[in-house]
């Protein structure tokens, strides 16, 4: 009896022991799970804030504008003063004819008051349905021309202005601007960065592929 009391008691108190040291065991792997934890928390947490920071400086980069001085591109840009020049020429002859026209319609209509006081009613009837016929066709002729010249004008400026498009699409494609517009003094803009003025890019840039079609 003694004995098997002896032994239910060695057997309580290594029972107790186990039991502390488990218990013991069991609160460091909970201390150390909590470490653990903290520490994911805090690399997940510097993670999220990394990832913020470049999703940022990501969109501030790929949002970018850039602009260029219209002034300074038609003063420069070869094929615009070509143009410009050829247009100057099409007036000068424009302007030439109708001047012509109307030197002999004011020749004639001298002629006329010379003949005045002399003319019969019916000269004077051919001569009121000759004066509105030159008129008309003074009128007409310019109109043409006027029209002719418009739609020269209307192409070189379109032509012009699909170079410029052409360009910066090619130059825009290592740039990865959002957009590019042109400045000029009619603009809607008070204040532009210098740091991100193109403009001598895109006038080296047309002109050099201008020079290559010539």
């Amino acid at each position: 009896m003694f004995l098997t009391l002896f032994i239910l008691n060695k057997v309580f108190n290594l029972q107790k022991s186990w039991m502390k040291n488990i218990s013991t065991i069991l609160s460091v792997i909970a201390l150390v799970a909590i470490i653990v934890l903290f520490f994911l928390f805090i690399n997940h947490t510097e993670q999220i804030k990394k990832i913020s920071v470049a999703t940022e400086k990501q969109s501030a980069s790929t949002f970018r504008i850039a602009y260029f001085d219209m002034d300074s591109l038609t003063a420069h840009y070869e094929y615009f003063k070509d143009g410009e020049s050829q247009l100057k020429s099409k007036e000068s002859v424009m302007n030439a004819e109708l001047s012509s026209m109307q030197n002999k319609f004011q020749k004639k209509v001298a002629e006329w008051r010379e003949k005045g006081s002399t003319m019969t009613q019916a000269e004077s009837q051919q001569v009121q349905q000759e004066y509105a016929s030159m008129e008309q066709n003074y009128q007409s002729r310019k109109e043409t021309l006027g029209d002719e010249f418009a739609k020269e004008q209307g192409e070189i400026m379109s032509d012009i202005k699909k170079k410029i498009e052409i360009f910066l699409k090619d130059y825009n494609a290592q740039k990865n601007y959002a957009f590019i517009f042109a400045y000029d003094q009619t603009s809607f803009i008070y204040y532009r960065d210098s740091t991100y003025n193109i403009t001598n890019d895109v006038i080296n840039g047309l002109n050099a592929q201008y020079k290559k079609k010539n």
